[in-house]
C-alpha cells in the first residue's frame, strides 16, 4: 500500500475529476461552517480511499478539515497491520486526525456481515462523538447500490428497500454514491495510491461477493451492459416514490390517529379512502412508531382487511402487537408481555 510523495499533486484524469465532482456537490449541499470536521470512513480499499483523496482536495477549498476513521475488525490475521498501513497512507495524503479503533463484532445472529456492520457503525458515531466531527463521510459506490437493489429484489421487498442505501441520513453522507467502482479503483492509479484488496471482497461466503462476481456478471452477459446503472435508476426512482409517500403520511396521520384506552386508534373511513399503497404504509408506521413492531406484508394485509373487508372478525394477534376493529376504528395495542415502546405520534 503506497501513495506518490505529498508534494506531487495527482494529474486532473476524469476519474479523479468526476470523483472530486461528487465531493464538491456533497459539501456545497452540507453547506458546514468553515473549519468544520468532516471524517471520511476508511477501509484502505479504492472506494474510499478515492473519497478521501478527493475530501482533501475539496476540504481545503471550501475551509473544511478532513480527518479518517480506520475501523479494524479484527476478523483476519493480518487487519492490524492493514489499518496501520491505511492511516500512515491517510496521513500522507493529508489527513488530519487519523483515528484507528479496534472493534469486537461477536453477536452474529444476524450473520457477521450485519455484526461488523453494526460494530463498524457505533465505532463511527464514537469517532464524531469524540472528534466534535459534523459529517462522515462513507465510501458506498455506484456498483453498491445495484448490489442493494438486486438483494431487496430477491427478499420480495417493497419500495422503500427498493430506495436502497441513502445518500446522506443524519450524520453520514455517501458523495460517490453515483461515482462507479471502475472510477474509484481508476482514481486511486491516477493518484498515485495503491489501495488494499480486502480478500473478503471476493470470498463467496459473502452474500454480497456472489452478487458482485457472480450474479451481476451473469445479468450482464444475459440482458446486455448497463445492468448496474439501471439497478441504481431504479433505486432513484424508489427513493422519489418512498419519500412522496412519507410525506403524504406526516401531513395525515395526526389527523386520523387518536389515543385509544390500551394504545392507539386509526380511523378506519380514512385508512379506506386511501389507496392501498398510503393505507398499508399507514398501517406499518402507526405499528413501527407506536410500539417498535415492524409488520411483515401478510401482517399489513391481515390487517388492512379489517378495513376493506370487515365481516366481524376477531382480535388479530401479531408478534409484539394485538390489533382489532372497534367501531370506526382500528385500535392498536401492545401485546401482553411485549416490551413498552414510547409512542412517538401523539
Amino acid at each position: 500500500m503506497s501513495t506518490a510523495p505529498n508534494d506531487r499533486l495527482p494529474r486532473l484524469t476524469p476519474a479523479v475529476a468526476e470523483t472530486r465532482l461528487a465531493v464538491r456537490e456533497a459539501l456545497d449541499e452540507a453547506a458546514l461552517p468553515a473549519q468544520s470536521l468532516v471524517l471520511v470512513a476508511l477501509s484502505g480499499g479504492p472506494d474510499s480511499f478515492a473519497l478521501a483523496a478527493a475530501s482533501v482536495f475539496e476540504g481545503e477549498k471550501a475551509g473544511l478539515r478532513v480527518g479518517a476513521v480506520i475501523v479494524d475488525h479484527g476478523l483476519q490475521a493480518e487487519s492490524a497491520e492493514v489499518a496501520e498501513k491505511t492511516a500512515t497512507l491517510a496521513r500522507n495524503l493529508g489527513l488530519d486526525p487519523v483515528i484507528v479503533t479496534r472493534v469486537e463484532v461477536t453477536d452474529h445472529s444476524d450473520g457477521p456481515e450485519s455484526a461488523a456492520r453494526s460494530a463498524r457503525y457505533t465505532a463511527f458515531r464514537n469517532a464524531a462523538r469524540e472528534t466534535g466531527a459534523v459529517r462522515i463521510f462513507l465510501g458506498h459506490t455506484r456498483d453498491d447500490q445495484a448490489e442493494q437493489v438486486l438483494l431487496a429484489l430477491a427478499r420480495g421487498s417493497g419500495s422503500r428497500s427498493l430506495a436502497g442505501i441513502p445518500p446522506k441520513r443524519g450524520l453520514f453522507v455517501r458523495p460517490i454514491l453515483g461515482v462507479s467502482s471502475q472510477t474509484t479503483a481508476q482514481a486511486c492509479e491516477d493518484a498515485g495510491i495503491d489501495p488494499w484488496q480486502d480478500p473478503h471482497n471476493e470470498d463467496p461466503a459473502y452474500t454480497r461477493s456472489r452478487v458482485r462476481h457472480r450474479v451481476i456478471p451473469v445479468l450482464e452477459a444475459e440482458l446486455g451492459p448497463g445492468i448496474v446503472d439501471a439497478l441504481a435508476r431504479t433505486a432513484e426512482l424508489a427513493r422519489e416514490d418512498s419519500e412522496a409517500f412519507d410525506e403524504m403520511i406526516s401531513e395525515i396521520i395526526e389527523e386520523i390517529v387518536e389515543p385509544a384506552e390500551a394504545g392507539i386508534a386509526v380511523h378506519s373511513g380514512a385508512l379506506f379512502a386511501n389507496p392501498a399503497a398510503l393505507r398499508n404504509r399507514i398501517i406499518r408506521y402507526v405499528a413501527k412508531a407506536e410500539f417498535g413492531v415492524q409488520l411483515t406484508r401478510q401482517h399489513t394485509l391481515e390487517v388492512a382487511k379489517l378495513v376493506t373487508d370487515y365481516k366481524g372478525q376477531g382480535a388479530l394477534h401479531l408478534p409484539g402487537i394485538r390489533v382489532k376493529r372497534e367501531g370506526a376504528y382500528i385500535v392498536m395495542s401492545a401485546a401482553p408481555g411485549a416490551e413498552d415502546h414510547p409512542g412517538t405520534i401523539l
